[in-house]
């Protein structure tokens, strides 16, 4: 006779802790892979082997024409914003003057009226004034705000004729950002970086195929498990043991003997996408609400305490 189990069990009038969790409710947490992180080496925009690297100075590297057509496309895009605003700005000062000429016509046509009308009009035997007010032999009904807007109003159940809602552009940013830290960013911030290639000794003993890099002082191999630190004055490459060791008490570079101070000593960013974070705490994490009555969830990102 078979057992009942709770994992099993599916005719209840409600949904079990089980079912919940294979419909995803909850926090779903995942053990990042390899290939969920960015190799150290790798360019932030494009995710292949860096070539000719830029850093900025938040650790982050690109390839040099990656982040140049990057750059260059935000320029432009500021550039038509900035046309878009002042177009926009424009307009809106047109109006606004046409506003005032016509405010200004009415009241003179107002004033006319009023004024060069020898015996008012009245609308009845009772000599009760008109609603609309004082009008003369040769001149024109005067019509309230209310009612022109009335008259000028746009058929609203017509598709063809509702009214547009204006769309206002806010005056844009001038400045350039980086696309992986949103920061600020200038193309003179920007400093080539060098990895230190792995001799052919090293490499006939690992034999490995692709281009491996080493620490110039430790010699050890670069990978994503270690910190890397860059010097924004020549560009070199070397662990946070060997930097913290010698760079930042002798303030010289190991292998050109170049002057630097700490805050040329620029640590490089870890690896991620836009699909994994990035740091020691590698954890995704997303919450699901099932709705009342549904299996249907919505998707909610996760808060950060």
């Amino acid at each position: 006779m078979p057992q009942r189990h709770s994992k099993n069990n599916n005719d209840l009038a409600f949904f079990t802790y089980e079912e919940k969790r294979k419909l995803g409710y909850g926090t779903q947490r995942e053990r990042l892979g390899r290939d969920s992180i960015k190799p150290f080496d790798a360019c932030c925009l494009c995710l292949k082997p860096l070539v000719d690297p830029l850093c900025c100075q938040k650790g982050h590297v690109f390839c040099k024409e990656c982040i140049l057509e990057c750059l260059l496309a935000q320029k432009k895009d500021i550039k038509r914003k900035l046309a878009a605003h002042a177009a926009q700005q424009k307009q809106e000062k047109e109006e606004e003057e046409e506003k005032l000429m016509l405010q200004k016509a009415r009241e003179l046509d107002a004033f006319d009226q009023q004024n060069h009308g020898a015996v008012p009009q009245y609308s009845d035997r009772s000599q009760v004034r008109d609603k609309n007010g004082f009008h003369g032999a040769n001149s024109v009904k005067v019509t309230s705000y209310e009612e022109e807007a009335l008259r000028n109003m746009k058929a609203f159940w017509l598709p063809s004729a509702t009214p547009d809602a204006p769309v206002k552009v806010a005056a844009p940013s001038i400045d350039t950002i980086c696309p992986e830290g949103k920061e600020k960013l200038k193309l003179k911030s920007l400093f080539p970086i060098c990895f230190t290639e792995e001799s052919n000794e090293q490499k006939n003993k690992s034999k490995a195929l692709e281009i491996s890099y080493i620490c110039p002082s430790c010699k050890v191999t670069l990978t994503n498990t270690l910190s890397l630190v860059a010097m924004s004055t020549c560009g070199h490459v070397f662990c946070k043991k060997c930097s913290d060791k010698f760079l930042a008490a002798d303030k010289v570079c190991l292998v050109c003997n170049k002057g630097c101070k700490e805050r040329n000593l620029v640590c490089l960013a870890k690896g991620g996408t836009g699909f994994a974070g990035h740091g020691n705490h590698l954890e995704a994490t997303e919450f699901k609400h099932l709705g009342s009555g549904t299996g249907l969830g919505l998707w909610k990102p996760a808060t950060k305490s």
